[in-house]
């Protein structure tokens, strides 16, 4: 195939190389059609495909084909199984094979540095390890089907608010060791067809084009060489973009940036060379996605929908069982309160939406599995609106009365998370939590379902019975709640992140987001249980926690003594064993964690370095066993630009949380380093508790000074609709671009909760977007002016000029 790749790279024109530098449409890429290179599609996205046909907006369901649902990336991260997650990625690969989908829009990596992050729901977890595993499982599950994965976005796209624009302010250390390793892993173990690049700036450079991450880290060092995609919309410079590793440009923009490169070319701006080594990835993909054109290809979905269940069954996270409330027995008397049992949230909202091949709904599925569905009862208990109704409360709590157990269905609504905007706090609705309150005097009966895509806060913890937080468990969810409740399932998820008792105990909260256009990443590495474990900061739930009908012991450590010296090639395994001594079978976690003694470097007590899912039978017994290599002890030298390890005690500690630790053993490894002398300028990273980050240390940290933000005016191509509506003529131009968008989806049938994220989009969107979204259609000149009218440059808007783009 190589060859033929060759033969086929070396017959095309300066011209047709420019032209696949860039997507034919939304969805497609260019062919060439005299050498037999045919176009192929891409879509979204992470838990479920979303392909739409004729003229496809991006955004909505319009046009989009059935398709299974999975539970979204924070449910898959729960499950903490790897061949379950490649067993996800297959699924999606034969329904993308059913549909000639060549690459999957997914999975998603970026970490969780803060709950309110409107996209968390399609983000893994805050540790990179666990992002980086599950992540690598999805991709070799898509690809193993010969369809392309999308590892996005990369990278530090970590929130919504100016996400087009924001310069991410961080240091080395925590670009390596945090945002990057998830990334990391899954390039260098799975090698997925495409990355895709995210809209925001690091160092002042938009990664669409940005040397250091796409050049210098992706390529030379990971060795990388496969297709970098743009996020749709998010290429700058696209000369710059071709110089520095970028791929291709998504969607297509017309035949504007195919000119620019083709100049670029003539002028000796950019070399033959460097536009071979951009494209030359762009032909192969297409050339290996021959398979996926196949029009015979087939997908069993009742098979997938069972998968579905699967998962979100093994996502389900029991929190909190006080007296073992949970399972209920079949002949109980239920009450099930709440909207959500009957309208579920199953998904986030976003580009990631998807029209599901079938919808259960948890009323339904409870009823069924009760010994006789009279047994059951309903109140509305509150509106999904979040519209406050006292008599709702009311009647839950008279009809509670008579019923042996309550199952309120609560979480957030659509318009709480989305892709597009961040939520505002951690907190429930409003009307949730009244009637959670009123339900008081039952605690001791009462379950809470959690259907959320990210944490939240519980106020009402300590006098609950029961607390299951399912996330947005796919369209199979419902039946998955209904079996877990009954105890026709085992609950084994294990939350892969934090639960804080508050938002402001979250230790990037005072500088998130941040500025609209520059996010101080201030916090450094103390991210979620770095930060809460180290410094004891009380939590509701730890990461890594989940209950189980069953209980577990461990017992039988034994840890290799690593050789001397211990070299960047060794491993050593830690071996224990696990039992199920309870009288359920079940499935445990067992999780390895590493914590340095000594360190002249700022390092959390505890790091997640690797973990084992077993399934047990009541009284069974399994001997695990986990690898740790140099990369499990080494932090990131910023000095020596490497990963170093120093002689020193490390305490190897496995458990079945991050705070649940049953076994553990100092070990020494030696390195030949001697620990160097700490940094007195760094105290404050030292000692975290308190958070003292102040301008002096984080720029000891950054190793330079705070980079100033940039102004907003006067305007630029960089400037989005939401600046500009200062402006009168801005005004304009944001009405006319959201009425645009909205027809896309449909206008005035679009429900409430797309109409904000579009809402949420179209202010986000800098001008220089509008331009690549209307796909040629609206040409430079033309903003270009309208540019130097809202600034008052009136002789520019009569004989025409260049505008800053920063």
């Amino acid at each position: 195939m190589r060859d033929a790749i060759d033969n086929l790279f070396n017959s095309l024109t300066a011209e047709e190389k420019a032209t696949l530098s860039s997507g034919r449409d939304f969805w497609r890429l260019h062919g060439v059609e005299r050498l037999a290179l045919p176009s192929i599609m891409v879509t979204d996205g992470p838990h479920g495909l979303r392909k739409q046909g004729g003229s496809s907006d991006h955004v909505g369901l319009n046009e989009s084909v059935p398709a299974t649902c999975f539970p979204t990336a924070s449910g898959l991260a729960a499950t903490w199984n790897i061949e379950l997650l490649e067993r996800v990625g297959q699924a999606l690969g034969r329904e993308c094979l059913a549909e000639q989908v060549s690459v999957l829009l997914g999975p998603g990596v970026n970490l969780k540095r803060h709950p309110l992050g409107g996209r968390n729901f399609e983000y893994f977890s805050e540790d990179p390890l666990l992002s980086g595993m599950m992540a690598s499982a999805w991709v070799r599950g898509v690809q193993s089907l010969n369809v392309g994965a999308s590892l996005k976005h990369y990278a530090l796209n970590n929130h919504e608010s100016g996400r087009m624009v924001v310069d991410v302010v961080t240091d080395e250390r925590t670009l390596r060791e945090m945002y990057l390793p998830g990334f990391e892993y899954c390039v260098k173990d799975e090698s997925p067809w495409t990355i895709m690049c995210a809209y925001n700036k690091f160092r002042g450079v938009y990664l669409s084009e940005n040397e250091y991450l796409l050049k210098t880290i992706l390529r030379d060092d990971w060795g990388y060489d496969g297709v970098v995609v743009t996020d749709w919309s998010a290429n700058h410079k696209r000369v710059d973009g071709v110089r520095n590793g970028q791929s291709l440009e998504m969607p297509g923009s017309g035949d504007g940036n195919a000119k620019k490169i083709l100049a670029a070319l003539q002028d000796g701006s950019l070399t033959m060379e460097q536009l071979d080594d951009s494209v030359r990835p762009v032909v192969e993909l297409i050339s290996k996605s021959a398979d996926a054109l196949d029009a015979g290809a087939t997908v069993d979905l009742d098979a997938n929908h069972n998968l579905a269940r699967t998962v979100a069954e093994e996502a389900c996270v029991l929190l909190k069982n006080d007296n073992d409330l949970l399972p209920l027995k079949s002949g109980m008397k239920i009450l099930v309160v709440g909207g959500l049992a009957t309208n579920t949230r199953y998904q986030g909202s976003g580009s990631s939406q998807i029209l599901p091949t079938k919808l259960e709904q948890p009323l339904d599925e409870i009823k069924a599995l009760a010994e006789d569905d009279t047994l059951i009862s309903f109140a509305t208990g509150f509106k999904t609106s979040g519209e406050e109704d006292p008599g709702l409360c009311e009647e839950a709590l008279a009809m509670a009365t008579n019923a042996d157990a309550i199952v309120v269905i609560a979480g957030l609504t659509p318009d709480y998370e989305s892709e597009g905007f961040d939520r505002s706090h951690m907190q429930l609705p409003a009307n949730q939590l009244t009637l959670i309150e009123t339900l008081r005097a039952f605690h001791d009966r009462t379950v809470i379902i959690l259907q959320n895509g990210s944490p939240v806060e519980l106020p009402f913890n300590d006098s609950i019975g029961a607390i299951l937080e399912v996330y947005l468990g796919g369209q199979a969810g419902a039946s998955a709640l209904a079996r877990i409740i009954y105890g026709l399932a085992n609950p084994s998820g294990k939350l892969a992140e934090t639960f804080a008792h508050a938002c402001a105990d979250i230790p990037s909260n005072q500088w998130y987001p941040g500025d609209y256009r520059q996010s101080q990443y201030r916090e450094g590495i103390w991210i979620g249980y770095r930060y809460f474990d180290t410094v004891d900061k009380p939590i509701a739930y730890p990461f890594g926690h989940g209950l189980s009908y069953t209980r577990f012991e461990y017992s039988e450590l034994t840890i290799d003594q690593p050789d001397q010296p211990f070299k960047d090639s060794d491993t050593l395994t830690v071996t224990f064993s696990v039992r199920n001594s309870g009288n359920y079978a079940g499935a445990e976690t067992a999780q390895v964690y590493v914590g340095q003694s000594n360190a002249s470097v700022p390092r959390p007590r505890k790091e997640l370095k690797g973990f084992c899912k077993v399934f047990l039978e009541p009284g069974e017994s399994k001997q695990l066993s986990v690898p740790l290599d140099f990369r499990s002890f080494a932090f990131w030298c910023v000095k020596e630009e490497n990963w170093v390890v120093e002689s020193d005690d490390y305490l190897i500690s496995v458990g079945a949380s991050v705070a649940d630790i049953r076994l553990s053993e100092c070990i020494q490894v030696n390195t030949g380093r001697t620990i160097a002398e700490r940094d007195p300028g760094m105290a404050s990273y030292f000692e975290p508790a308190q958070l003292g980050f102040d301008d002096a240390c984080f720029e000891r940290l950054l190793g330079h000074d705070i980079p100033p933000s940039l102004a907003v005016k006067p305007f630029q191509l960089n400037s989005t609709l939401k600046e500009i509506r200062a402006n009168w003529l801005g005004r304009w131009m944001y009405r006319m671009v959201f009425q645009q968008v909205s027809n896309m989806i449909g206008g005035d049938s679009s429900s409430e909760t797309e109409l904000s994220f579009v809402q949420a989009i179209v202010a986000e969107m800098p001008l220089r977007s509008i331009m690549i979204m209307s796909q040629g259609k609206l040409k430079e000149p033309i903003i270009y002016r309208l540019i130097h009218a809202m600034n008052n440059r009136w002789l520019k808007v009569i004989f025409g000029g260049d505008v800053r783009s920063e």
